[in-house]
């Protein structure tokens, strides 16, 4: 056939023309579909490869001490994103990063995971130094995908005078994400949330509302800068604290604790159970974690054989020896075993005998006859081992753990240590593995055996002491209501009893009147000498206590204060003027006298004469030697 007749021309010209309509019908139906009936889809995809909506963090609450002094606050800083890319460009990128600022092996593959399980922006470096970000940002082409902008970085005043009170911040973790205090609902992946302390219990209180602002990108994928067609959303900050704390007390009581030593101090005000000061020592500084804290600083805190990141007055449990005590005689004359003005039948020898055995006394050479102020003055062991039988072991049990002493106090930290007293008489069958007899009682009763307690528990104890026999649970934020405590049944006159019981401890001739004689305040109180497990076995000393209180003379006590100073051997010689000096200090500086460095009659008798303070003060001290002079009257 003649391929080139004009029939079969046209026949082949036909095909082309059905095969072409064909084609661009298919092309016509394509683009509708893509420009038409896909268009918002696919512009909304070419939007999401141009711009890229990221978080706007907000600034964190500001936290005030009861005088408005700063807490904690936030300053500038600067924060270096990664966004989402393929692994091997992220990885890349992140190599490049680390000729410029500090980023381990560990914390890039770090990244790596949070992206491939979040698949968003990651938080390299949440407080990069400036010559870090200059470097980022005089190079910003070799760097696609980071993102660097200044956000807000906390910054805690105390240092690490007050690390366990404040704790610190840090990001969120996968762990913590979706928990009950951080819902999936608020929170999200690279947000700075509270990790401990005041911090973490008040962290939907400071924690403020991330804003939302769009950038962006080039086809290299390097931000061009804000995307101007859609709306930025402004972060909202955290709401403010206000803390019953006192910042400058705060830091006294860093200045005067033994700089070698290891323990804890409590301040709270009787009027409410506020917290004044609440230290522990060794402590740390919490802005040391802020924009996450370096492998080598984490390991030294961890590794250091002090436990400086243990909070040793919340956390920390200890036999509270003599100044538990009180709570012995308190209990006593709650259930009417014994009066304020009764002698026990026995006079203290040095030594008691029952059941079997002889129980001693710290002093061999004994007290002889005391009341129970006395008895509180002298620390009088067999005064207490005698009480201890009138109480009987279940009634000294039940009463004790109805005051508390097997509880926690209920602070607003996210964590407190319950105190550790046998709740009933199977508890040395369970742990020990034979019944108790009443001779447990005497252990317990001097504050030794299965009784250990936190200097916070302490502190509510001697607050109640302080007030009418009731103590409200110790708060360290101002908002909110007042949780309530637990309560001794005494009648004024007890107090009293038990009042005077201190004021023999520190008056002259007390154990601990020569380091806590202050110039304005009456400073009652009493000492311990706790034994641990190293002191037991003769490998070290005793636990110093001393928990006390003080006001104005012959008014109501406006503070009481605990220490506890680890091995510290001798309470009223370690422990007790630091219970002096910090009621003190705050004391001047509430009633508006001049702070002395030189407060205790100790600090006058090293540095230079007696002071007329004292004589006025103390007239009987003079007297008794004036009555001793030779040829003085008789």
């Amino acid at each position: 056939m003649n391929v080139h007749h004009p029939h079969a021309l046209r026949r082949r010209a036909l095909g082309a023309y059905v095969i072409l309509g064909l084609m661009m019908s298919v092309l016509v139906v394509g683009f509708f579909r893509i420009q038409v009936l896909q268009g918002e889809e696919a512009r909304l995809k070419a939007e999401t490869n141009r711009v890229r909506s990221l978080p706007v963090p907000a600034p964190r609450g500001t936290i005030y001490d009861r005088n408005g002094e700063i807490v904690a606050d936030n300053v500038p800083g600067y924060q270096v994103t990664i966004l989402p890319a393929s692994v091997d460009s992220v990885r890349a990128t992140l190599r490049r990063m680390q000729q410029y600022m500090h980023l381990s092996d560990e914390r890039i593959e770090r990244v790596i995971r949070t992206l491939r399980a979040y698949g968003r922006e990651v938080v390299v470096e949440a407080d990069a130094d400036f010559a870090a970000i200059s470097a980022l940002e005089e190079r910003r082409s070799d760097f696609p995908g980071v993102f660097v902008e200044m956000r807000p970085r906390r910054r805690y005043q105390l240092g690490d005078a007050g690390g366990h009170l404040t704790g610190y911040v840090g990001e969120i973790t996968g762990e913590e994400l979706g928990s009950e205090t951080f819902p999936d609902t608020v929170y999200e992946a690279g947000m700075i949330v509270g990790k401990v302390g005041i911090e973490r219990q008040y962290e939907a209180h400071l924690q403020g509302q991330q804003g939302v602002r769009h950038v962006e990108f080039d086809a290299r994928g390097r931000i061009v800068g804000d995307f101007g067609g859609a709306p930025q959303i402004a972060a909202e900050p955290g709401q403010d604290l206000h803390l019953s704390l006192d910042l400058d007390l705060q830091r006294w009581v860093h200045r005067i604790f033994p700089d070698s030593m290891s323990g804890a101090v409590v301040a709270l005000d009787p009027a409410d159970g506020g917290v004044l000061a609440l230290y522990s020592a060794p402590g740390y500084d919490p802005n040391l974690f802020t924009g996450g804290i370096d492998e080598l600083t984490w390991a030294s805190l961890n590794n250091d054989e002090r436990k400086p990141l243990f909070d040793r007055a919340v956390v920390g449990l200890y036999a509270p020896a003599s100044t538990w005590k009180l709570a012995s005689a308190g209990i006593g004359l709650d259930l009417g075993v014994v009066t304020p003005d009764e002698v026990m039948p026995e006079p203290c020898t040095g030594a008691y005998f029952f059941g079997d055995r002889f129980f001693h006394c710290w002093d061999r050479a004994g007290h002889g006859y005391n009341t129970l102020a006395e008895a509180i003055g002298n620390s009088c062991d067999i005064y207490f081992y005698q009480l201890a039988e009138r109480i009987g072991l279940t009634r000294l049990l039940e009463r004790a753990n109805d005051i508390g002493f097997s509880g926690q106090c209920g602070i607003d930290l996210p964590q407190e240590s319950s105190g550790v007293f046998p709740e009933s008489v199977d508890f040395w069958r369970e742990r020990y593995g034979y019944r108790a007899r009443e001779g447990e009682a005497f252990n317990l009763i001097i504050g030794q055996g299965p009784n250990s307690q936190t200097p916070l528990k302490m502190a509510q104890f001697y607050v109640a002491l302080a007030r009418d026999g009731s103590a409200p649970a110790p708060r360290i934020a101002r908002e909110g209501e007042l949780v309530g405590g637990w309560e001794l049944n005494l009648a004024p006159d007890h107090i009293e009893s038990l009042q005077e019981g201190l004021r023999r401890v520190t008056r002259p001739g007390g154990t601990a009147h020569v380091r806590t004689a202050v110039e304005h305040w009456d400073v009652i109180g009493k000492t311990g000498t706790g034994q641990n497990p190293l002191s037991v076995r003769g490998l070290a000393e005793d636990h110093a206590w001393f928990a006390g209180m003080a006001g104005p003379p012959g008014e109501p006590p406006e503070i009481v204060v605990v220490a506890i100073v680890e091995y510290g051997e001798s309470g009223g010689q370690v422990a007790a003027p630091i219970v002096a000096k910090t009621a003190d200090y705050y004391l001047r500086q509430r009633h508006g006298i001049p702070v002395d460095t030189i407060q205790t009659y100790w600090d006058h008798i090293r540095t230079g004469p007696i002071p007329p303070w004292y004589r006025r003060r103390f007239p009987e001290v003079f007297r008794v030697q004036d009555d001793q002079r030779p040829g003085a009257e008789r």
